[in-house]
């Protein structure tokens, strides 16, 4: 597990709450662990807001979405980082133990598929043979690459995806299984993208799904696989990732947001949580593409910030991953 602790300012700069006013109002100890996909904006976040409150000592972990989860609703941590949203049997065992949260969907991402640099033969993957490649049936038997489509090599391909405890890993298998947990299991699991991304670069037949902005980051040393949704009334054929596919929603159905879970008790409690939540939904517009994934409209942000404020407690996704899910919708609909 990687962890970002500590949030020094530089040296010789007074502290503030965030907003600015050059006196520190907020100390003590946040611990935040959870998906590695919404990590690197939340590490960001904490560098920001460390420089101007250097009293408030900031953990960022990641055990994945369900690791974060199981975290959170013992009371462990403050914020629970998520790549999907809480599933039922989760927000059961918050309420077990009296862990009120709020959800924030913090940025878009989108899941991307990938192969070497040097694979000169997938051009494109429908969703149907991303289905044939991953459903829990193809183990030990779709092994070659010609297995997913004739004409193609008849080479093993080498598998690398998130780890079972992921929400990327739900999300996907929800999205292209049709079941969240859905998926074969002879491929190389991890919870830190870094090493999928390692394990595809090092081998001319390996495949890797992971969150958009681990893909933006090494462009030299992976190839990005569009994906076609066999929805002809886009009329848009394959569809590569990309900020404005994944904001418009036309990259189906591998587009999703993010969030962030708080916990109500320590938000209302401890001036450093609120402070530093505040802060996260003020820099995110900012943070969020610095990092490699796509910023909320600013009026979901507005929705988001209304949302903390007045405590709205729950999810509004109804429990697990959704596909082609509308956040402004959703959220509107508390109004």
């Amino acid at each position: 597990m990687l962890v970002f602790a500590g949030c020094p300012s530089p040296q010789g700069q007074s502290g503030s709450n965030g907003g600015g006013d050059g006196g520190s109002s907020a100390s003590g100890v946040i611990d935040i662990d959870g998906s590695s996909t919404v990590y690197p904006i939340t590490e960001a976040v904490a560098e920001e807001f460390g420089k101007v409150n250097s009293d408030v000592n900031i953990t960022v972990s990641f055990s994945g979405t369900g690791g974060g989860f199981k975290r959170f609703q013992e009371g462990e941590t403050q914020i629970s980082d998520a790549s999907r949203p809480i599933k039922p049997s989760e927000a059961a065992e918050c309420e077990a133990n009296g862990v009120e949260y709020v959800e924030l969907p913090v940025a878009y991402d989108g899941i991307a598929v990938v192969v070497h640099s040097d694979n000169d033969w997938v051009d494109y993957m429908t969703v149907d043979e991303l289905h044939t490649l991953w459903a829990p049936e193809a183990e030990g038997q779709v092994m070659n690459w010609s297995d997913v489509r004739p004409g193609w090599p008849d080479t093993k391909i080498e598998l690398y995806g998130p780890g079972t405890d992921s929400g990327t890993f739900d999300y996907f298998t929800q999205a292209i299984n049709g079941e969240e947990q859905a998926s074969r299991g002879d491929f190389t699991p991890s919870e830190n993208d870094d090493t999928l991304v390692r394990g595809v670069s090092n081998s001319p037949n390996a495949l890797a799904y992971f969150g958009y902005a681990y893909y933006a980051e090494n462009t030299d040393k992976l190839k990005i696989v569009p994906i076609e949704d066999g929805d002809d009334s886009n009329g848009a054929g394959p569809i590569t990732p990309s900020t404005e596919s994944i904001e418009t929603g036309l990259y189906q159905p591998l587009s999703r947001p993010i969030f962030i879970y708080v916990n109500v008790s320590d938000a209302d409690s401890r001036p450093e949580v609120e402070a530093f939540v505040q802060f996260y939904l003020d820099q995110a517009p900012v943070l969020v593409p610095e990092v490699g994934y796509i910023a909320l409209p600013p009026l979901v942000y507005d929705m988001c910030r209304d949302r903390f404020d007045n405590r709205i407690l729950g999810s509004v996704f109804g429990g697990g991953a959704q596909v082609g899910v509308t956040v402004e919708e959703l959220l509107a609909s508390e109004r």
